[in-house]
């Protein structure tokens, strides 16, 4: 494979938020330790669940946000400082909610215009230049589309338009954020299949950010799975998504609709942890099935588990990685029922004094102390 067009290096993002319960500003870690590469000619895709950073990506790559920590490399070069007009027009951001991206004042010809103009791409004839963008992106016969304003379109016809905007400035890199998720099922199909056509035609590297994993292994070469501000699990996408091996990989592979039902059916054990208090060790490791102590303590490299496939769990990691003593696993508990020196319980039910009416009662409902 080519060299990397967009590369980033331990990239992370930390907010600095205020709480309301304590008054006081606190750090929220948005994404840590992002490192993937984004080649010609493919589509990387970054799956997971809401609030996993994965939109914190897209945009630290975009620039539109200032990274706290790592390096951004365009062609191999590092990107220093606030980007410039090269960077913008090499790397294209394609937000989830078009009519949100677009300004419902302005109609198609001028929405398109300006990032020609700006570029000096529009030539002799500018309208000619419109009209084969909308080409481009399916929109024929483009003399139809040329003179509408947003809310005159249908949600594909925004996106799409929202896409040949991004496309009048010849980028080498796209970066999709959700951009089917504000559609109607029936026409998500024909805006992914623009992606593949624009990768295989155009030779752009793609970033597809969605949470729906069964469309990223429908268009992507590679997937990036994403948990709680952290990668997971990445590798190619038949085989993260036919074999996962991070457990999480798995949760979200459970949640995916099979129509032959083999799929295998994980419980959800709880809710995704705060960035701003996030879990010791492995993030994920509450929510585990397979959690051990070490999970707890020290949180685990990538490791290999296959070709270009890496799982960020102690269940992956090779012989002598894991220390001894972190792998014995906590002695269990003795219920009382068995117990040797458990009493005798009676099948009587407890007596249990009556409480004064005229006491005092607590918010919980008992008697007050």
């Amino acid at each position: 494979m080519s060299e990397p067009i967009l590369s980033a290096r331990e990239l992370g993002k930390r907010y600095r938020v205020r709480t309301r319960r304590f008054g006081r500003s606190r750090t929220l870690h948005a994404a840590e330790g992002i490192t993937l590469d984004l080649h010609a000619g493919t589509v990387t895709a970054v799956v997971g669940e809401s609030g996993s950073g994965k939109s914190t990506v897209s945009r630290l790559l975009a620039r539109t946000t200032t990274p706290s920590e790592g390096t951004l490399l365009l062609d191999g070069v590092p990107v220093a400082g606030k980007p410039g007009r090269d960077y913008r027009a090499r790397v294209q951001l394609v937000l989830q909610d078009p009519f949100a991206s677009l300004n419902p004042v302005h109609d198609v010809r001028y929405i398109l215009s300006r990032p020609l103009l700006i570029h000096g791409y529009g030539g002799p004839d500018l309208d000619a230049s419109i009209r084969d963008l909308l080409r481009r992106v399916s929109l024929e016969p483009a003399e139809q589309f040329i003179d509408k304003y947003p809310h005159e379109l249908s949600g594909g016809q925004r996106q799409r338009v929202a896409i040949a905007r991004a496309l009048a400035v010849r980028p080498s890199v796209l970066l999709a954020d959700e951009p089917v998720s504000m559609l109607d099922v029936s026409i998500r199909l024909g805006v992914l299949n623009l992606l593949a056509d624009l990768r295989d035609t155009d030779r752009l590297a793609i970033l597809y950010v969605t949470h729906d994993i069964a469309s990223a292994r429908y268009l992507a070469d590679t997937i990036v799975v994403m948990y709680a501000g952290e990668i997971v699990e990445s590798g190619p996408a038949t085989e993260v998504t036919d074999d996962p091996r991070h457990p999480y990989t798995r949760l979200l592979r459970s949640a995916a609709p099979d129509p032959h039902g083999r799929t295998e059916r994980l419980g959800s054990r709880g809710t995704p942890p705060s960035l701003v208090t996030p879990p010791t060790g492995c993030r994920f490791h509450p929510r585990c099935p397979s959690a051990m102590p070490i999970c707890a303590q020290r949180a685990p490299e990538a490791f290999d588990v296959g070709t270009g496939h890496t799982s960020a769990c102690w269940l992956h990691a090779p012989a002598g990685a894991v220390p001894p003593t972190a792998t014995e696993p906590a002695p269990a508990a003795v219920p009382a029922a068995v117990s040797a020196s458990a009493p005798e319980t009676s099948s009587e039910p407890e007596s249990r004094p009556e409480r004064d009416p005229q006491a005092p009662v607590a918010e919980d409902g008992g008697p007050m102390s």
